[in-house]
């Protein structure tokens, strides 16, 4: 199945991540990664941008209210919804000034996870953390390059991960106590299709995977069978979540780091398409 994709906003973004809807928020909500900018879409379609450092690597709301950023080697508290609410670092995570986080996201729960990946995409330097209830980071997956996208199924049994640089989606097996383990592929993607970058699960148990240089989303059923495309006018896709009141539109964003402009104009826009399957409410972390 084809589906295709519409422009929401202009080209925004630099280098667009991590798009996160929370009705909460009253909306959509995702980072301009490399300009540590957080994004938020209001309902005429505008957007407002919040500085919060070097880099915003991903943002999750919180149970008690407000939310989580990642940063370059930092998690960021804030204690409420409003978008420009002060943040509370929860101090450097790692001293390297050549590693930065990546993407992230929550298990049922609430344990934030958050990946990291060297600047320079040394093979192997990064690593997938999970943060402990006081902010503290633990490593669960090293050896990474590209730490990218991470959720779960609808029963929390599983979990889907990605490291870009293998061109794999893995797939891990969730307990609430024992974490995550038994990790072992699930979709390998030709390279000529892009590599895996971000990713999403919907209520159906489909994983939703955006494509680097790969102008498309493909979404891939529980037995790892291809059965949609999303196709966008941009290569550079970089990562998707369902949203809107009835959690039935699929936002993606984009990346316009070393496109051509005249080639692709709408690169660093935020997409949307309506898939005809249902996401599911985003998991929030109790940090």
């Amino acid at each position: 199945m084809s589906v295709q994709a519409y422009p929401v906003t202009g080209p925004v973004a630099e280098h667009g991540e991590g798009p996160v809807w929370c009705a909460r928020w009253g909306g959509l909500r995702w980072v301009d990664m490399l300009a540590g900018d957080v994004l938020a879409l209001d309902d005429s379609g505008g957007v407002r941008r919040r500085h919060v450092g070097p880099v915003a690597a991903a943002l999750r709301p919180r149970v008690s209210g407000g939310y989580v950023v990642a940063g370059e080697r930092e998690l960021l508290l804030a204690g409420s919804d409003d978008l420009d609410a002060p943040l509370r670092p929860l101090g450097q995570a790692w001293s390297d000034p050549g590693v930065r986080m990546n993407d992230g996201g929550c298990d049922p729960e609430g344990r934030f996870y958050i990946g990291s990946m060297p600047y320079d995409e040394t093979p192997g330097a990064g690593s997938l953390y999970v943060a402990g209830p006081d902010g503290a980071l633990s490593p669960v997956i090293t050896g990474v390059t590209v730490s990218n996208g991470l959720d779960f199924s609808p029963d929390g049994g599983l979990a889907y991960y990605a490291d870009t640089a293998t061109g794999r989606v893995d797939v891990l097996d969730h307990d609430p106590a024992g974490g995550l383990t038994g990790r072992r592929p699930f979709v390998t993607i030709d390279p000529a299709q892009g590599a895996p970058d971000g990713l999403t699960v919907d209520a159906e148990g489909g994983v939703w995977v955006a494509l680097w240089q790969g102008f498309a989303v493909h979404r891939y059923t529980p037995g790892g069978r291809l059965d949609a495309v999303v196709e966008l006018p941009v290569g550079k896709v970089t990562a998707v979540t369902f949203g809107g009141p009835g959690l039935d539109r699929l936002f993606v964003t984009t990346s316009r780091l070393g496109v051509d402009a005249r080639e692709q104009p709408e690169a660093g826009a935020l997409f949307a398409a309506v898939p005809g399957v249902r996401g599911r409410p985003v998991l929030p972390t109790t940090l």
